[in-house]
C-alpha cells in the first residue's frame, strides 16, 4: 500500500496539474470506486459539476482537494489506485474507474484502481480538513507536528515500537516499509517496547523516520511493482536505496549480518540482528 512518500509524489504532481482548473465533468465508471460516498454516483457527478480545485492537500496517506464550494474531494489509494494526468484523447485505461475533465479541455485527471480497494469521495464542508480523515493524526514532515506530544504518548504507551509506528492515530503516514528502513537506522529492533525508549531515543529515531521519507519522496517513492506509479505514470526508485526491507539473507549495508525477516501482523518486518538485537523479553 503507498505510504507518505508514494502519497506526497502524487500531491505533488496534481497540484501542478490540477490547482486552479473547474471541473466539468466526474464520471463514475465503476460504484465500487465512490463506495464511500453515500448518495452515490449520480449525486458524486452533480455535485462537482463546475468547482474549482483550490488546492491539493494530504493528511497522511489520504489526499483530499479542497474546492471552491467549500466541499472536498477525498482519496485513498488503496493497494492499487493511480491519479493518472491524460491527454483527452488517450485510450481508457483497462482498469479505469473515474474520470474528470475540466472546462479548458486540457489533460483529464483518471482514477486508476486494479484491486478497486481505493476510492474517492466527497466530503461536505471539508475543504480545511475533511471530518472523515480528521482523526487520522498529522505527520512527521507538518510542519505543526509536535515531537514532544508525539514522545510523551508514544513513551506512555505498553506497546512495540513498530507497532506504534504503524499507528496512524499516533503518527500518520508510516508503512511497513518506512517503518523497517527508520528502525534499521535508528538500530531498534521493532519489538523494542516503547515504554523502555528513553526521550533522546525516540528523537534520534524521528529524526531517521524524517530523514527515511525526505529521501523517498526525493526519489518519487518506492516501486516493486507497476500498480504504483506517480501522476505521469512513471515509478519511483527508492527501492534502490533500501538498506533492510525485502533484502532478507542479504548482507546488512553497515555490519554484514544477515539480514532477517520475522513475521508481523500478517506481513513481515526485516532488520539486522547485529545491528537491531531482538530485546530479550517481547510484550
Amino acid at each position: 500500500m503507498p505510504e507518505l512518500p508514494e502519497v506526497e509524489t502524487v500531491r505533488m504532481g496534481l497540484a501542478k496539474w490540477v490547482t486552479g482548473r473547474t471541473i466539468a465533468t466526474a464520471e463514475v465508471l465503476h460504484p465500487r470506486a465512490i463506495r464511500r460516498h453515500l448518495p452515490g454516483d449520480a449525486h458524486f457527478s452533480a455535485v462537482l459539476a463546475d468547482r474549482t480545485v483550490l488546492d491539493i492537500s494530504r493528511r497522511g496517506k489520504y489526499l483530499w482537494l479542497p474546492l471552491d464550494s467549500g466541499d472536498a474531494i477525498v482519496g485513498h489509494l488503496g493497494m492499487s489506485g493511480q491519479l493518472l494526468m491524460q491527454p483527452a484523447e488517450a485510450a481508457d485505461e483497462k482498469h479505469l474507474r473515474i474520470r474528470f475533465t475540466f472546462t479548458d479541455g486540457g489533460p483529464q485527471l483518471r482514477f486508476v484502481d486494479q484491486r478497486t480497494f481505493g476510492g474517492l469521495s466527497v466530503s461536505e464542508g471539508g475543504a480545511e480538513l475533511p471530518a472523515e480523515i480528521s482523526h487520522i493524526a498529522r505527520d512527521p514532515m507538518d510542519p505543526l507536528f509536535d515531537d514532544a506530544a508525539f514522545t510523551a504518548r508514544i513513551r506512555g504507551r505498553h506497546t512495540e515500537v513498530k507497532r506504534a509506528l504503524l499507528d496512524q492515530t499516533l503518527i500518520s503516514g508510516i508503512g511497513n516499509i518506512y517503518a523497517d528502513e527508520a528502525l534499521w537506522r535508528a538500530g531498534l529492533h521493532g519489538a523494542r517496547p516503547t515504554d523502555q525508549l528513553t526521550r533522546p531515543a525516540v528523537g534520534r529515531l524521528l529524526g531517521h523516520v524524517r530523514d527515511v521519507l525526505s529521501e523517498a519522496i526525493v526519489a518519487g517513492g518506492t516501486s516493486f511493482d507497476e500498480l504504483y506509479v506517480n501522476v505521469n505514470g512513471e515509478s519511483g526508485y527508492f527501492d534502490r536505496s533500501l538498506n533492510a526491507y525485502g533484502r532478507e539473507n542479504e548482507p546488512c549495508h553497515r555490519c554484514g549480518a544477515i539480514i532477517r525477516r520475522e513475521h508481523f501482523m500478517n506481513r513481515s518486518s526485516f532488520s539486522c540482528p547485529r545491528c537491531q538485537p531482538r530485546p530479550r523479553k517481547t510484550l
